[in-house]
């Protein structure tokens, strides 16, 4: 790779793709929770010290040498493009990085530091250069020119200018600089991240164009997955970050089948992961067949790479269009071919697959994430030296409190391999914004069951086709048994509307539902649904069969609305008043519902050419008309 000498350049696919989703996905001007710190935090093995003056002087050193820690992020308006500047390190009053320090009596108070790192969305200024910071927490003692080995050192990084392999050559160049007092600047030899960003804007890249084009050809990128979402996010609406997160491990037999398969059948771990995936997203979708999910990629494809610090990280589109007839032995044959190629073509930028497709606005395949990990426990507990002093690296929880996680995607699934055990693990995080708790802890539930079936039955589902594959629980196959049980003698073959009126005519003065300050007794809420039904009968003309949908918020209005239709012969279909519109139109016209009830808070979910009524204009208006109409509605 050539070396130029300039100080300014277009920012790099991965920096823009990084500034620009801080801006639009989380909105940098009202935001929630930093999702792009990336803090790292060391503690001091016994007995060890580290010099404060010897530690800020390294840094300054790296700082010096890798300009990517001193590089601005600016919008130039005029031309239309975000650019990157290289600050003149000799360019005097100015602090390339910030070196602060507190103290901590306890454990959890160093935990509040640590989240703070991670979750501060001020902690970091990109249009001033201010990428990377160091924070020292003595422990239960005022700051000191030394590090002891009860006290914490936090290196945070944005990463707009920072990838996790960065890590490993600013932790190689930092203990050169501290040892020895020096590191090589010399920018006639030395590959900057800033010239890896006017390669790659003019790098031609046509078999990877070729390639991505093909693979995408007739995908709708902006096509959401049918996950089993409890709610849908406004267009408008500004992701919070807040997520939850569940946790399982395979077990060792579980562990066991999954590892033997891989190496029985000639693939990797990661591709058997990923066909799994696939799998049960074509379940959980009931059955979506063209499947695409987001995948990192490292990025550095070039051995000069390898040596510099900044953002390389790409995101790739994996897309499977399955056969629902396949078994899954034919799928993961396919997955393979699938990883295979996609990994081959993985340098091309996700701002040029996306560019292939100038119709796409919003692509949501990125929202459903896939990521597999592979480590030894050595590098989990990774000592780094610094000098002649001992570190330990401290995993830093993704937590935000007791209950929530943070997290970039909608939902996000990693597979994790222990080496050294050879034992597998599991983690599915999910967008709060869309998922209750409830639902994400049935979900990896059922992933782990399907796992097992796949997996733990000597091999024998691996031949039945895919839409075979079943997610229901044990508990579930036997409820369903238990309905499904013919033998069961039922008491009555009463409709729902005749026991309701029964009941009424009972207890007429008892109260039959009540909201918050609100009820009503059995005979207002008959009376109430008989004016609506017959007003569905005489004026809107309902016939037995028809369907009719009902979009409201939680009310009395709602029960009355759902007996009516009950009682006028019509087919009862609800829909969520917290849909957006263009969910909402979908569903009426899968329906074909010949009328839809509103009230007061939905009337303007609707365009005009949909027949639809407000139930609650109805009741404030109407009366019985006379008791033949009544007598009609129980024939």
């Amino acid at each position: 790779m050539s070396i130029f000498y300039n100080t300014v350049a277009q920012a790099s696919f991965a920096q823009a793709r990084i500034w620009l989703d801080e801006r639009i996905r989380f909105n940098v001007d009202r935001p929630l929770i930093a999702i792009y710190n990336m803090p790292f935090l060391y503690r001091l093995c016994p007995g060890q010290s580290l010099s404060i003056q010897q530690l800020k002087k390294a840094l300054q050193l790296i700082v010096k040498r890798h300009q990517s820690l001193r590089t601005s992020l600016v919008f130039d308006t005029i031309n239309n493009q975000l650019m990157q500047r290289v600050i003149d390190f000799h360019q005097h009053n100015t602090n390339f990085f910030e070196f602060i320090d507190s103290t901590f009596q306890t454990e959890k108070e160093l935990d509040l530091i640590i989240h703070n790192e991670k979750r501060n969305s001020q902690l970091f200024d990109l249009t001033r250069g201010l990428v990377f910071r160091c924070h020292i927490v003595y422990y239960q003692k005022p700051p000191l020119n030394v590090v002891g080995d009860n006290d914490a050192i936090i290196f945070n990084f944005h990463h707009a200018m920072f990838d996790h392999p960065s890590m490993d050559i600013f932790l190689h160049d930092l203990n050169e600089a501290y040892s020895t007092g020096q590191l090589t600047t010399d920018e006639n030899i030395c590959l900057r991240y800033l010239d890896y960003a006017i390669i790659e804007q003019q790098m031609s890249m046509t078999p990877a164009s070729l390639f991505w084009l093909e693979t995408l050809h007739n995908y709708n990128l902006d096509r959401l997955l049918s996950l089993p979402f409890d709610r849908h996010r406004l267009s408008e609406e500004n992701r919070t970050g807040r997520g939850t997160s569940v946790c399982f491990d395979f077990g060792e037999d579980l562990s066991q089948a999954f590892i033997a398969y891989s190496s029985s059948y000639d693939i990797t771990v990661e591709q058997l992961a990923l066909a799994s995936y696939y799998a049960f997203l074509f379940k959980l979708t009931n059955g979506e067949s063209d499947l695409c999910v987001g995948m990192n990629v490292h990025g550095r494809y070039r051995e000069e790479l390898m040596s510099v610090i900044g953002m390389f990280v790409n995101a790739i589109p994996l897309r499977c269009q399955l056969n629902v007839h396949w078994s899954f032995s034919q799928l993961i044959d396919h997955v393979k071919e699938i990883m295979t190629n996609s990994l081959q073509y993985s340098y091309f930028p996700l701002q040029r697959i996306l560019a292939q497709h100038p119709q796409t606005t919003k692509p949501a395949f990125l929202e459903t994430s896939f990521e597999f990990q592979s480590y030894t426990s050595e590098n989990r507990k990774k000592q780094v030296m610094i000098g002649n002093t001992r570190l330990l690296a401290a995993p830093i929880s993704i937590k935000i409190d007791d209950n929530d996680v943070m997290t970039k995607f909608d939902f996000a699934l990693n597979i994790e391999h222990d080496l050294n055990n050879d034992q597998l693990s599991c983690t599915i995080n999910a967008s709060l914004d869309l998922f209750d708790r409830i639902t994400v802890n049935k979900i990896a539930q059922r992933f782990h069951f399907m796992l097992e079936q796949i997996f733990n039955i000597k091999y024998i589902q691996m031949k039945k086709p895919l839409y075979e594959l079943s997610l229901n629980l044990p508990d579930e196959t036997l409820l369903m048994k238990s309905m499904n049980n013919k033998e069961v003698l039922f008491s009555s073959s009463t409709s729902i509307h005749h026991e309701f009126v029964k009941q009424a005519m009972k207890y007429s003065q008892k109260v039959a539902v009540e909201l918050d300050d609100q009820s009503l007794t059995y005979s207002e809420l008959l009376y109430y649904i008989q004016v609506l039904a017959l007003n569905l009968v005489n004026r809107h003309g309902v016939i037995v069969g028809d369907i009719v949908c009902q979009c409201v918020e939680r009310s009395l209005s709602m029960v009355i609305g759902m007996m009516a239709i009950e009682m006028s012969g019509g087919v009862y279909c609800p829909l969520s008043a917290h849909d957006p519109e263009h969910r909402l139109q979908s569903l009426i016209e899968q329906t074909g519902c010949c009328l839809i009830l509103i009230h007061y808070s939905t009337k303007n979910k609707f365009k005009d050419n949909i027949s639809a009524f407000d139930i609650d204009s109805m009741i404030m208006g109407n009366d019985l008309e006379n008791q033949n109409d009544v007598n009609a509605l129980f024939n």
